[in-house]
């Protein structure tokens, strides 16, 4: 990606603007465009080309200059503190058939994941912007799908359940369930239920983030992680309200206290119930460091923004793909 920064800005001058001869058909062609333009305050041009260094399409940042909007992308961050000449140039740019949007949510778009770096307290601050949060009728439509989905792997999960509760029981010593406190909804802490995959003896020196090849890890666990059978037993989880079919991943509150140390508005994943899958999990391959927990976070961000039935069916679709094939963490 190119960076091209106008460093006269503080002298920008506005030049006489044309009238628009070409516009976006649709905003699947906004969202091709090889450039960019960003306009924001100027202490804020190089964390913006920090961030966004590594993307595939080139961005031109603060350039006044710009007199013909035909096919051009305007996006905006932080623009209450633009200048009012500044703000007037966006409006003349959207008035003349410009595709003019916040940065954040042209990326959200085009990445398909939730730019968290870019964040800041007014994006949280419109709650209807959060359907997931604010309409009933989303949340019942959910919470049916929770059901039917839980009825419907009952059918398959306790004959499964079975051969892997004696698979569990002849490889290793210990219970076959696994029992956590983890953080939910509200930052309500429950009980999540799993089928046991590690020792018995697996965190006799404290809480560890998982690791990708677990040497605590049994051959019956690896097998069962990989095709997230060990998750079956959630559906308990899911009868009792814990936790939704779709949603981020439930995470344990000392790995949160540090995580959200690092990460930018962290504990906004608790806004929802936790998930036994979603959109992190089918998007990201395993991780266990703070790098992979922000890039989990970018896509738990997203899903809370974007949620839809349709999001959630397209989820459940592809965690099949992973179970059917293996691709589990």
């Amino acid at each position: 990606m190119n960076i091209r920064v106008n460093e006269n800005i503080e002298n920008e001058e506005f030049q006489p603007i044309k009238m628009v001869s070409k516009r976006f058909k649709s905003k699947s062609q906004a969202l091709r465009q090889p450039t960019i333009y960003v306009y924001c305050p100027k202490d804020r041009e190089l964390s913006i080309g920090e961030i966004i260094y590594d993307y595939s399409f080139d961005m031109v940042v603060n350039d006044y200059s710009v007199n013909d909007f035909s096919c051009k992308v305007i996006c905006h961050f932080e623009s209450a503190r633009l200048s009012k000449e500044q703000r007037q140039f966006l409006v003349k740019a959207t008035e003349l058939g410009a595709w003019v949007e916040p940065l954040v949510s042209y990326l959200d778009q085009r990445l398909g994941y939730t730019e968290v770096r870019l964040l800041h307290s007014g994006y949280f601050l419109h709650q209807k912007a959060f359907s997931i949060l604010s309409t009933k009728r989303t949340q019942l439509a959910k919470r049916v799908i929770d059901l039917f989905a839980s009825f419907l792997l009952c059918s398959v999960a306790i004959p499964v359940g079975i051969i892997t509760a004696l698979a569990i029981k002849l490889e290793s010593p210990g219970p076959i369930f696994y029992k956590q406190r983890r953080t939910g909804q509200y930052n309500d802490e429950f009980e999540v239920i799993k089928f046991r995959s590690m020792r018995n003896d697996a965190e006799k020196a404290g809480a560890q983030w998982a690791a990708h090849n677990d040497a605590r890890v049994t051959k019956v666990g690896n097998f069962i992680r990989k095709t997230r059978i060990d998750e079956l037993p959630q559906i308990i989880n899911i009868l009792k309200g814990d936790m939704s079919i779709v949603g981020p991943r439930p995470e344990r509150e000392v790995f949160i206290s540090k995580l959200e140390k690092e990460i930018p508005y962290y504990r906004f994943r608790h806004a929802v119930k936790p998930g036994v899958t979603g959109l992190a999990q089918v998007s990201y391959p395993y991780g266990a460091s703070i790098e992979d927990a922000v890039w989990k976070h970018k896509y738990d961000i997203y899903y809370i923004k974007h949620h839809s039935t349709m999001l959630d069916i397209k989820i459940l679709f592809k965690t099949v793909k992973v179970v059917l094939f293996g691709m589990g963490r």
